[in-house]
């Protein structure tokens, strides 16, 4: 099971500086710099027209065994998930920690059924801690095939280990982690913490809360099931509302020296250093876009909206990133044909992935800029990438549909100014659907070349 962690350091030090009735909470950065570190100016804003595209002919869904959610489920392996015991709640919690339960219950309106556990631990321990499920979280030989995938699709550097990755971020910046399968919550802290560790404990303390009421554990059927994009948008709703009410207890308990040490960043330190940008804003984005989803619930229907979306989990990120799309606009789903024998002999799957709304957006704010960003990606229906290989060359294929021809319009813009330095990839509308749009990647021109024709283009 997959601890819940909590904030990054310098993320935990953005919202503790931005109380729950501020403006929706950003993240700036400074001219778009590449992973080679070269700097690029942005691409003019403004809506992206299209240029004339060759149609695809989409084949049909394969069935059985080769259909793309069959091959998701052949792939998903993991490691067995470390046995664990239910945590030991001490028969008298420090007073810090019964305080700072009780402001929980106060702003998240909801009574602890039982105590929870809490350990305040050293970086180190906490380090120890995460690492005892990483491998299941984040199995090696899953992540290896990814990485060639998501370099071949250019939102990481070639070479780039993603499980290297994911541990070096985890490792370097989390500060906090509760663990539904046990009861547990673990922060780096002392019995008498500091305004910083108080809101870390907050944090954990409101998913302790929420587990408690609707059951986080059930994160773990998707993680299992590799159902990426649900899980993201679970963990936009659950860390959503940890960011929101444990800045609710910041505004309502803290004191001004409280305050003071907080904005002047206590231990926070800088987000992590040498994480593919790509990898960073995914592992960020619910810290971010997630209490604004919440907010936006509270201000519809009240606790009663809030509570709902833990009960019944949202079902795509697009629905965190537009929380009026919450609960009734549902993804539609999308399953990429096997293009294998096309390719030619020994083609094999290598990945499959449905990609949400926040994946795509992340994709395109790697290059343009962030109106092009959130347009190009606005209107999403659905999407999947399938990727295959030779043992050498990689070819993917990004089937996407979309709630209007307009939106899928837009998408294919985009994409098209995305991709405009590349011989490698391309992008069409699909024949006979004027709201799908097809992307292909390659390793090489020639890869590209074999994949059209397998599309017949």
């Amino acid at each position: 099971m997959r601890p819940i962690v909590g904030a990054t350091a310098a993320l935990l030090l953005l919202v503790g500086c931005t109380t729950a009735s501020g403006p929706p909470l950003t993240i700036t950065s400074g001219p778009t710099t590449s992973e080679d570190g070269s700097t690029t100016d942005p691409s003019p804003s403004g809506p992206i027209s299209p240029k004339p595209a060759g149609e695809f002919d989409l084949p049909p869904p394969s069935p059985g065994k080769e259909s793309a959610a069959a091959v998701r489920t052949r792939l998903c392996v993991r490691p067995p998930v470390p046995q664990s015991s239910p945590a030991a709640t001490e028969a008298a919690p420090p007073p810090t920690i019964v305080e700072t339960e009780h402001e929980v219950e106060q702003v998240r309106g909801l009574d602890f059924e039982h105590p929870v556990a809490v350990d305040a631990v050293t970086h180190e321990q906490l380090v120890q801690g995460l690492n005892q499920s990483f491998d299941h979280s984040y199995p090696a030989d899953m992540l290896g095939r990814r990485s060639r995938v998501w370099s071949t699709i250019g939102v990481i550097p070639p070479g780039t280990s993603l499980q290297d990755a994911y541990r070096k971020f985890l490792s370097g910046q989390v500060i906090g982690y509760y663990d539904p399968s046990t009861g547990q919550l673990v922060f780096i802290g002392t019995d008498n913490p500091s305004p910083v560790e108080r809101f870390t404990l907050a944090h954990e303390l409101t998913h302790a809360d929420d587990d408690q009421h609707f059951d986080l554990a059930r994160m773990n059927d998707l993680e299992n099931a590799c159902d990426d994009e649900r899980l993201e948008a679970a963990t936009g709703a659950v860390e959503g509302s940890a960011v929101y009410f444990s800045q609710q207890v910041v505004e309502r308990f803290f004191s001004a020296s409280d305050l003071a040490k907080l904005a002047l960043g206590g231990d926070g330190g800088g987000l992590p250093a040498g994480v593919p940008r790509f990898v960073e804003q995914l592992e960020i984005w619910p810290y971010l876009q997630g209490p604004n989803f919440i907010s936006g619930l509270r201000a519809n229907g009240g606790l009663d909206e809030v509570n709902q979306a833990l009960k019944d989990i949202p079902a795509s990120t697009e629905q965190i990133l537009h929380p009026d799309k919450f609960p009734n606009d549902k993804p539609i789903k999308v399953d990429v044909p096997d293009l294998g024998q096309g390719l030619g002999p020994g083609w094999k799957d290598l990945d499959v992935m449905d990609t949400g709304e926040e994946w795509l957006k992340e994709l395109f704010e790697l290059k343009l800029d962030g109106q092009q960003s959130a347009t190009g990606a606005d209107g999403w229906g659905g999407a999947q990438y399938r990727a295959w290989t030779d043992g050498t060359h990689v070819a993917v294929v990004l089937d996407t549909t979309w709630d209007t021809p307009a939106d899928a319009s837009q998408f294919l813009g985009a994409m098209q100014q995305w991709q405009s330095d590349r011989d490698d990839a391309t992008v069409g509308p699909v024949k006979g659907d004027d709201k799908g749009v097809v992307a292909l990647f390659a390793s090489d021109a020639a890869t590209l070349q074999q994949l059209e024709a397998a599309l017949g283009r």
